[in-house]
């Protein structure tokens, strides 16, 4: 991950304590910190309906209160990150983004792009429709993978065992790319399978072994497990058998129900986001 630049999608609640020690394990690294800090803009209030053309619509009070305080808090915010960088002696940049939630995706899409990782603070997870749009833009408009639920202290996992959810599908063979930098610093990468079709023409006759091999290329020391669902959902399946393995990490694919713009996450894709008891990195 060295002199890697390294996305961190914070919120105007993200404690400053939070961020900086998250900026320490990046400065050792040594990366660049891309830090982007969105909130959500109140939806204009369209009291100007049928008002004649030319006319002056009526634009509520409420709402004006509502964005200069937005804009207020992320100002405020901004400086603060800012003097974290100088006193931290990183090296980084600082981007703001207030829109509505929709919007949200695009922004963080856009400055994910020309990044490595992407890091998103728990502290978004209150706002579900803030965190879900930040996660979607950089999984589903952006070529890079996600990190979320890492441990306190580290912007970056420092796992000793990974769990790797494989399939054959370009999802899951996407996040095995993203994320090698971790695989390879792992004591021991598990590949774990869920009732995987062992056809020449399904995952092949030992599924998980082609992609065992390409890691144990990398210096990976790695074990294949293939395991039966017994009717449970895979997303059940992966937090078991990760715990059971004692992993400290979860690699998966990202997946979604359709291709449109509000597009809902997968089952398997959503209970992997929504639960905080293991890390995960996703990617697309």
């Amino acid at each position: 991950m060295k002199n890697s630049t390294i996305l961190l999608v914070i919120g105007t609640d993200t404690p400053l304590t939070t961020l900086a020690q998250k900026l320490e394990t990046i400065r050792a690294i040594p990366a660049h910190a891309a830090i982007i800090i969105v909130a959500e803009m109140p939806v204009f209030s369209y009291y100007a309906v049928g008002v004649e053309p030319f006319g002056n619509p009526d634009i509520s009070p409420e709402w004006q209160q509502q964005v200069t305080a937005t804009k207020a808090a992320l100002h405020a915010k901004e400086t603060e990150v800012e003097t974290l960088l100088q006193q931290h002696e990183l090296s980084g940049d600082v981007t703001t983004v207030a829109a509505e939630p929709a919007a949200i995706a695009d922004h963080v899409a856009r400055r994910a792009m020309l990044c490595d990782m992407a890091w998103i603070d728990e502290s978004l997870r209150p706002s579900k429709m803030l965190f879900k749009q930040a996660l979607y833009g950089v999984l589903f408009q952006s070529p890079v993978g996600v990190l979320l639920n890492t441990p306190k202290g580290n912007v970056l996992p420092d796992p000793k065992r990974v769990f790797v959810a494989w399939n054959t599908q370009l999802q899951a063979a996407r996040a095995v790319q993203q994320a090698l930098p971790l695989l390879r610093a792992a004591d021991e990468v598990i590949i774990g399978t869920f009732d995987p079709v062992m056809t020449e023409f399904g995952e092949g006759e030992d599924p998980g072994v082609d992609v065992a091999q390409w890691l144990t290329h990398h210096g990976c020391n790695v074990t294949v497990q293939q395991y039966p669902s017994g009717g449970q959902t895979v997303s059940h399946c992966i937090m078991e058998r990760a715990k059971e393995t004692g992993a400290d990490l979860i690699v998966m694919g990202a997946y979604e129900h359709s291709k449109a713009r509000e597009a809902i996450f997968g089952g398997t894709t959503r209970t992997l986001i929504e639960q905080t008891d293991l890390p995960v990195f996703l990617a697309h």
